[in-house]
């Protein structure tokens, strides 16, 4: 079932010290935030410059640590953000690494895009939030 979600504003997808969307529905708000980045991903304005800045970051190490510093680090922190929100709501498991599981949910996105392997659809991002959540859910 496909379920209709606004897209995340500009300064919540680069980090910029807005909050994820926390609505109380975990995988309601994760799908919501992986569509926002497979829009933003698909869109030409942002694919070709993305691209170029991630092959430059792998061979500039103080490229890589402003990107890190400055956009990637605020980001992630935001999403660990709303993971601990999870945890405090019983919805994801007490002890989890949120480093981890921040990878379990975004990096089959980004390796998908990096490598051009297959459509970056909303139906592909949903599916990530729905196996990610199946192994993050705490056992009752």
């Amino acid at each position: 079932m496909t379920t209709q979600h606004k897209p995340l504003s500009s300064t919540a997808r680069r980090g910029g010290g807005s909050a994820l969307p926390d609505t109380g529905d975990l995988e309601a708000d994760l799908k919501a935030i992986l569509r926002a980045t497979v829009e933003e991903l698909n869109d030409p304005r942002y694919d070709e410059p993305m691209r170029a800045l991630n092959t430059e970051i792998t061979h500039d190490p103080a490229l890589a640590a402003l990107y890190a510093e400055r956009l990637d680090g605020p980001m992630r922190e935001l999403k660990k953000q709303r993971l601990r929100s999870a945890q405090r709501a019983g919805r994801v498991a007490e002890d989890l690494d949120l480093d981890v599981a921040v990878d379990m949910l975004w990096g089959p996105l980004l390796n998908r895009w990096l490598q051009r392997s297959g459509a970056l659809t909303p139906d592909y991002a949903d599916s990530i939030v729905e196996a990610a959540l199946n192994g993050l859910r705490p056992r009752r």
